[in-house]
């Protein structure tokens, strides 16, 4: 897998970046986003509705698991996994996962490592102090990763 580093200096940089992402990535396309609470992930999937013209207020999806967002230019499933630790009960996100006319972005994909798809795009978002963000993005696919540079 390869990869690519890059630091943004505010949430706005952040959200810039996850725009950036959206119209790089194909239908069908997985992110899996990891990071400590408070990291910016959910900042960065905001980034990602904005680019798909989705207008609704995105929040992480912590309390529901799952949130799908279809008033855009393609669906945007999120999905935050962290209250599933330790839950060995298929509750059928797995026919979310990879939903094939949108992107799918997870948060904690460490909880469902079995659903996360091998050609899943990892992004893993770092404090680096102050408002700063190391974002590193490993994924298989050159042509992605030559677009993010």
């Amino acid at each position: 897998m390869k990869q690519i580093e890059l630091l943004t200096s505010s949430e706005a940089e952040t959200k810039q970046f996850g725009r950036k992402l959206a119209k790089n990535l194909p239908n069908g396309s997985v992110i899996a986003l990891v990071g400590d609470l408070g990291a910016g992930k959910t900042t960065l999937v905001r980034g990602v509705a904005e680019a798909l013209n989705i207008k609704e207020v995105v929040q992480s999806p912590t309390f529901n698991i799952m949130k799908i967002y279809l008033k855009g230019d393609k669906p945007l499933i999120h999905i935050d996994a962290y209250r599933l630790a330790d839950i060995d009960t298929d509750i059928g996100l797995d026919e979310y996962i990879g939903y094939e006319t949108g992107l799918t972005m997870i948060e904690w994909p460490m909880y469902i490592e079995r659903l996360i798809p091998k050609d899943a795009i990892y992004v893993e978002i770092k404090h680096s102090g102050g408002d700063n963000r190391l974002i590193t993005v490993n994924c298989n696919n050159e042509k992605i990763l030559e677009a993010l540079e």
